[in-house]
C-alpha cells in the first residue's frame, strides 16, 4: 500500500482541489442517503467526501495516510460540518460503526495490489455493512496498461501553493502489463524560488481488473447482486467503470 506523505498530499490538494459537480452528483444519486449512515473508504483528503457531507449526508470517512487525513480534517472544519475520521487499512478494517452503504472512488481500491489482501479487505468492509448494505467501488484500467515500452514512462509536472512556492513532481513508471500492474516512483520538490524546503519520495503500485473480474471477487468475498455500468467520473466500460454490490 502507498503512504501518501505530507508533500504528496500538498500536491494532490494544489492538483485536484475539488471533486467535479457531476462525480459529486452520481453519488448522491446512488448512495441510499436516507437509510443510515454512509463511509467513504481511502477518503484521502476528502475532495469528494466533504462536498457530500456539505449537502447533508451523513458520512464517515476513513483512510491509511495521516497527511491525508490530516487535510481532510482542516477542510471538514472549514466548512463548519461534523465527519467522523478514522486512520485504518483496509485489510484491518474495525470500526465501532455499521453503515447502510460503502465506496470508494477514483479506483483507489486498485492500490491494493495482493489479490489476498484485496478479498479481506472486502470482507471486512461486507461485515460493517448493514441493510441494504450496498458497495459502490469505481474502477479503471490504465492507459499505461497497453503500453509496451522498453523503458519507464517518465513525467514532470508542477504546481503552484497558495504561499507562492512551488512542489515539482518527477515520476517514472514502469508497466508490467502480465502481472496487471503498474508502478510508478515519485519524487516531490518543494522549492520558494530557488531554495529547497523539502523532498520526499514515494513508491505506489496500482493494479487493474476487468468487470468480471471484480464481480467474482465480490462473490467469493460474500456479496451479491453485482452489476456494473458507467464511472462515476464519466467513462465507459472497460476503460473506467463502476462496480454496485450488495452485502
Amino acid at each position: 500500500m502507498a503512504s501518501y506523505g505530507p508533500l504528496c498530499t500538498l500536491f494532490y490538494d494544489a492538483d485536484k482541489p475539488a471533486a467535479p459537480d457531476a462525480e459529486v452528483a452520481w453519488y448522491a444519486q446512488h448512495l441510499p442517503r436516507d437509510a443510515g449512515l454512509l463511509l467513504e473508504l481511502m477518503c484521502g483528503s476528502g475532495r469528494l467526501l466533504v462536498p457530500l457531507a456539505a449537502q447533508g449526508g451523513k458520512l464517515h470517512g476513513v483512510d491509511s495516510s495521516a497527511a491525508m487525513l490530516a487535510s481532510c480534517e482542516a477542510r471538514v472544519a472549514a466548512r463548519g460540518i461534523e465527519v467522523p475520521l478514522f486512520r485504518q487499512d483496509l485489510t484491518q478494517l474495525n470500526l465501532p460503526f455499521r453503515y447502510a452503504a460503502a465506496f470508494v472512488a477514483v479506483g483507489s481500491f486498485q492500490l491494493i495490489t495482493d489479490p489476498g489482501a484485496a478479498l479481506l479487505a472486502l470482507q471486512r468492509i461486507r461485515a460493517h455493512l448493514v441493510d441494504p448494505g450496498l458497495l459502490l467501488l469505481d474502477m479503471f484500467v490504465p492507459a499505461e496498461s497497453e503500453l509496451r515500452l522498453g523503458a519507464p514512462l517518465v513525467e514532470v509536472r508542477t504546481v503552484k501553493l497558495e504561499d507562492g512556492s512551488q512542489i515539482a513532481l518527477r515520476s517514472e513508471s514502469t508497466v508490467y502489463a502480465e502481472a496487471r500492474m503498474v508502478r510508478t516512483e515519485y519524487r516531490y520538490a518543494h522549492r520558494r524560488g530557488a531554495t529547497r524546503l523539502a523532498e520526499e519520495h514515494e513508491k505506489i503500485t496500482i493494479t487493474w481488473y476487468d468487470p468480471d473480474e471484480i464481480a467474482a471477487l465480490l462473490a467469493e468475498a460474500g456479496y451479491r447482486d453485482v452489476t456494473t455500468g458507467a464511472s462515476a467520473r464519466g467513462g465507459t466500460e472497460g476503460t473506467m467503470f463502476s462496480v454496485t454490490a450488495r452485502a
